[in-house]
């Protein structure tokens, strides 16, 4: 089999909910990533695309009918470039990098791009279908932002519980304490922060046409612990996930081009790294923040790589109680974990995370010179998603 690899990454900056980014629709968020990726391979002829493949989690709004097949349009690609939708909720887009990069392996097309969107902000509200004409009582209208809707009165109790209160179940479990979880989530921005001043994001984010947005919104470099410790818990009364230390809503858009070795003459540019492994788990829906363990342990099964091996992570942000009771699982530095800064900073459109963690790590791996790096993601209703990358840009010597 022919392998994969990762030729380019691009994404928007992601805006907080209602915030910069609120009036764009999600397919023109999609189709600015789109148009990003492929400004940086110019030598690339589209038409030479054999297939799109974007993630999308709610769909239920302006990103109705296929919204990667409308970014593909929306972006002037030529209409014979294909595209399909992948909802795996939080994993959306990293699934959608994973499916592009087996149709790669398998020789189905040379050059696939993939990616995902999120507007958070502009998903709408919507009515459950009445069994017959003109009901005679109210109805009431349920937001598609996040969380579960429209629930399946068969589905157990304890699975349909909220996001936070999940997560406030594996704070009980692993006695991890909300001073940790604040202090991660002061790092997550010190680092996001630290990182845009440094330039590192300047080659992956391209800006919106029309929005003054030029880096992630949500970033507060100010952010302290004793700040943090004066928020309310936002899902039991004494409890410890705050607003401050879970991501927030956010809205944009991210973008990957993926290609055969074969295909570095037509992108015109040498690989950044080959997809060396995936991994995919599930556990019991509530227990969704911890299945990116087994997931990763997989994925660095299927490349043959020890996590002693691994020079870089970056693990999804959903909360910071999950992000550190994967990162005691997995008894690594966590010093390697996120070092360009998280999702709790950065923000967290639900589409559009995969791609933007796989994306980073692929640049974080090529500026500190890392052979092997790991991205990984948990995902509602129990799942997860994890990717191995390899190395191989022009640096010959790495770490």
């Amino acid at each position: 089999m022919t392998e994969a690899y990762l030729y380019a990454a691009a994404r928007t900056p992601f805006g907080r909910f209602g915030g910069a980014l609120a009036d764009v629709r999600p397919d023109d968020l999609a189709a600015t990533a789109v148009s990003g990726l492929l400004s940086k391979a110019p030598a690339l002829d589209p038409a030479e695309i054999g297939d799109v493949f974007w993630g999308n989690a709610n769909g239920a709004g302006e990103e109705n009918r296929n919204v990667g097949r409308m970014a593909v349009l929306l972006a002037g690609l030529p209409s014979s470039v294909p595209a399909t939708t992948v909802n795996r909720l939080c994993g959306s887009s990293l699934d959608a990098a994973m499916l592009g990069s087996r149709t790669v392996e398998s020789g189905d097309a040379d050059i696939v791009l993939a990616g995902g969107v999120e507007s958070m902000t502009r998903a709408p509200w919507v009515l459950p279908k009445p069994s017959r004409a003109y009901p005679a009582g109210n109805t009431a209208a349920v937001s598609t932002t996040l969380g579960w809707r429209l629930v399946n009165p068969q589905m157990p109790a304890e699975w349909t519980v909220s996001l936070g209160e999940c997560n406030e179940q594996l704070a009980d479990r692993f006695s991890i304490s909300r001073q940790r979880q604040d202090e991660f989530a002061v790092r997550s921005h010190v680092l996001a922060d630290t990182a845009w001043d440094a330039g590192w994001y300047d080659d992956l984010v391209v800006t919106v046409p029309g929005v003054e947005l030029s880096r992630d919104e949500g970033i507060r470099p100010g952010t302290t612990i004793d700040k943090l410790s004066t928020l309310k818990p936002s899902f039991r009364k004494t409890g410890t996930i705050t607003a401050g230390n879970a991501s927030p809503l956010n809205d944009g858009a991210s973008a990957l081009l993926l290609g055969s070795a074969a295909a570095s003459e037509r992108i015109g540019s040498a690989p950044l790294a080959r997809i060396a492994g995936r991994g995919v788990f599930a556990l019991d829906p509530q227990n969704f923040g911890f299945a990116p363990v087994e997931a990763a342990n997989a994925a660095l099964a299927r490349a043959a790589v020890s996590w002693d091996e691994v020079g870089a992570i970056e693990l999804n942000e959903a909360f910071a109680v999950q992000s550190l009771a994967c990162v005691d699982a997995w008894k690594i530095n966590p010093d390697i974990v996120n070092t360009w800064g998280g999702a709790i900073a950065i923000g967290h459109p639900l589409g559009a995370s995969g791609a933007r963690i796989l994306g980073t790590l692929a640049h974080r791996l090529v500026r500190d010179r890392h052979r092997w790096g790991v991205a990984a993601i948990c995902i509602g209703v129990g799942q997860a998603l994890a990717v191995v990358l390899e190395n191989v840009s022009s640096e010959s010597e790495k770490n």
